[in-house]
């Protein structure tokens, strides 16, 4: 579903290098990646201070640095996005415990899902209205737009929201943000990511079949849904199995919590490679593998969901970091200028159109009072997911039905900078934003206004 990437703008960037460059000895690279992550030590703690993402930081740290000499291979950044997906995407599942909420599970489960659908199409519109056919300029309207495949790729990689980003910054105001907000806000993020991944496929899968598969809409629709139900339906029922293969290797052989993480990390890796072999998606069965065991119970009541996540964690931190951190590396900050204008306006409808519509759609049936659900609009910052699922992006655009090969290489690389560039300023604006907004929405109603 994802393999095969091609990533322009870490090719140009690294393009130039000088090749002696290459001649720095393993022993080096390995004393300036320690440093590096050092760094990112102290400019989380920095980021966190001054009220922004620590994954932000990190981010602009290697932006800073930004320099091209780690021989790292475009095969061995796509292994690393293959794992990090896979790894995201099985503490996710960890991270959903239905217990948590209960009450409002159906709401929950809309949000995360018709959310991103909604979210999906108000950006992709956005996009196509707003952008050019290469994605270098703006021209709002209709007479020159982006291809509607290409707007759909970017809106479905921005689909997906980071609740470790919102609540690391909302802790500066915790008392004021509603505990079953919290919750909420960890349940979507973590059922949103699948989700995202899923309206990704069907996207990758609609716009990018063959011409020879293309003669209608009704074969384009017939093959697209077969292959995605098969992956769905195989990744499901992988997932699930696994999930209780978990419960009986836990049950059987964990002595001590700290084999957790063995049993945690292999389970994943093998659930994930044998739903790829029988033809399911991996991702999606990493994900129903730890939701299951997440909601299982076990023979010792010290495992539990909570002692599987704790001993995950630091895993799934420092996946994060290296995406970020590798994205900052090797992106060369001249590079995403040409896409900055689409960009900002594209980080614009998101924050201000897309993501507040996909929330407010659905008040009807919100458990939520108005104002807790304005901080839930408020609260989408996009985090690793988005970044690396752009990674596929570049690889797909000259797949596109239609696409003039002449604008495919310039039009890919734009895509894929516009998500980098959104990413960056939904985490400084909303990151910066999120505590006063917080503060204003807590703040008591005035006399004579309803809340």
């Amino acid at each position: 579903m994802l393999a095969n990437l091609d990533l322009p703008i870490i090719a140009s960037a690294t393009a130039g290098a000088d090749a002696s460059l290459n001649a720095i000895p393993v022993e080096a690279q390995v004393l300036f990646i320690g440093m590096v992550f050092l760094g990112t030590l102290i400019v989380s703690r920095f980021s966190i201070r001054i009220g922004v993402p620590a994954i932000l930081g990190v981010l602009i740290l290697g932006l800073v640095i930004n320099i091209h000499v780690l021989d790292v291979s475009h095969a061995e950044v796509e292994k690393l996005h293959v794992f990090a997906l896979a790894l995201l995407l099985f503490y996710a599942g960890l991270k959903t415990d239905l217990q948590s909420i209960r009450g409002f599970l159906e709401y929950g489960l809309l949000l995360a899902i018709g959310g991103v659908a909604i979210s999906t199409l108000i950006l992709a519109g956005a996009i196509v209205w707003l952008s050019s056919a290469s994605g270098a300029t703006l021209v709002p309207g209709l007479t020159e737009t982006m291809p509607l495949g290409a707007a759909f790729l970017i809106a479905a990689c921005l689909g997906s929201t980071d609740a470790g980003a919102t609540l690391s910054v909302l802790r500066q105001v915790e008392r004021q943000v509603p505990e079953r907000v919290r919750h909420l806000l960890e349940f979507e993020s973590s059922v949103n990511d699948p989700s995202a991944l899923i309206i990704y496929s069907i996207c990758l899968s609609v716009f990018t079949l063959t011409s020879g598969q293309a003669e209608s809409m009704q074969t384009m629709a017939l093959s697209a849904s077969s292959s995605l139900l098969q992956k769905l339906g195989s990744g499901l029922l992988v997932g699930a199995g696994f999930g209780y293969v978990a419960k009986v290797v836990i049950n059987h052989f964990v002595i001590d919590k700290e084999q957790l993480l063995v049993v945690a990390m292999s389970i994943a890796f093998v659930d994930y490679g044998c739903a790829h072999f029988l033809g399911g998606s991996g991702y999606v069965a990493v994900y129903v593998t730890g939701v299951f065991m997440a909601n299982l119970h076990y023979r010792d009541a010290q495992i539990n969901h909570q002692s599987i996540q704790e001993v995950l964690l630091p895993f799934n931190t420092m996946t994060e970091i290296s995406i970020f951190l590798l994205f900052g590396l090797l992106v060369n900050p001249a590079d995403l200028i040409p896409s900055l204008p689409a960009g900002i306006a594209t980080a614009a409808a998101l924050m201000l159109v897309a993501r507040p519509l996909s929330v407010f759609c659905f008040q009807q049936v919100s458990p939520f009072k108005l104002r807790d659900s304005s901080l839930i609009a408020w609260c989408g910052l996009r985090g690793a997911v988005p970044l690396a699922l752009s990674f596929n992006v570049s690889n797909a655009i000259p797949r596109l039905q239609g696409l003039d090969p002449a604008v495919a290489a310039e039009l890919a690389h734009n895509c894929q900078s516009i998500v980098f560039i959104v990413v960056i300023l939904n985490l400084l604006m909303q990151g910066l934003s999120l505590p006063p907004v917080c503060r204003w929405l807590s703040a008591p109603p005035t006399p004579g206004l309803s809340s």
